[in-house]
């Protein structure tokens, strides 16, 4: 699996647009996003399994109510299942939670950058539920992965994304507006 350090790989997806735009009906809803989209922001990109499931709504619709928070700090949201973006469309029709998602749903059908990722799980041939977080430049922040039968926290994703972007050291468990560790202070204090 890529992991930080790492640069995100090169894709090129057929999604469903987030918001309302993304239930105008075929020909209407679809984008193309490619890992050009977006360029220079950060990107926190999650997968989940399998459309029509029971875990995966919840997750998408939490990550879909904190959209505006990762939008204030220059980052976008990515949805992506390895499911074309025909079932995103039906998917998002047809389910009251993620009816409204304002972030678009990308289609790897072709399992490429789940494979590239290395996410896909072994047996079920589908994409784990992996959450990453891209700087700017591209180069991969963090990454966790959970099982399929785990949901993910959200909140931990935009915390985490807090942390990063203050380029200092973040101590357990930090939130935004907390103090950073200084190590010139923590040498003071033992002197």
């Amino acid at each position: 699996m890529l992991t930080v350090g790492d640069k995100f790989p090169s894709f090129a997806l057929d999604a469903v647009k987030g918001g309302p735009e993304g239930l105008g009906g075929p020909g209407k809803s679809f984008t193309r996003v490619t890992s050009e989209t977006d360029a220079g922001k950060w990107k926190v990109v999650f997968f989940w399994p399998k459309d029509f499931t029971f875990i995966c709504p919840t997750e998408i619709a939490a990550f879909g109510k904190l959209a505006g928070e990762f939008a204030d700090r220059d980052a976008v949201v990515y949805g992506v299942s390895t499911d074309s973006e025909f079932v995103h469309l039906n998917w998002r029709v047809h389910n009251d939670d993620i009816r409204d998602l304002p972030i678009p749903m990308l289609a790897d059908i072709k399992r490429e950058l789940s494979a590239a990722l290395g996410i896909l799980d072994k047996e079920a041939g589908v994409a784990l539920r992996a959450t990453f977080i891209v700087d700017p430049d591209g180069t991969i922040q963090w990454a966790a992965v959970n099982g399929l039968n785990v949901g993910r926290n959200p909140q931990e994703v935009l915390r985490v994304l807090d942390a990063l972007q203050t380029d200092e050291l973040c101590p357990c468990n930090w939130e935004k507006g907390k103090e950073v560790l200084k190590p010139q202070d923590l040498f003071e204090k033992a002197a």
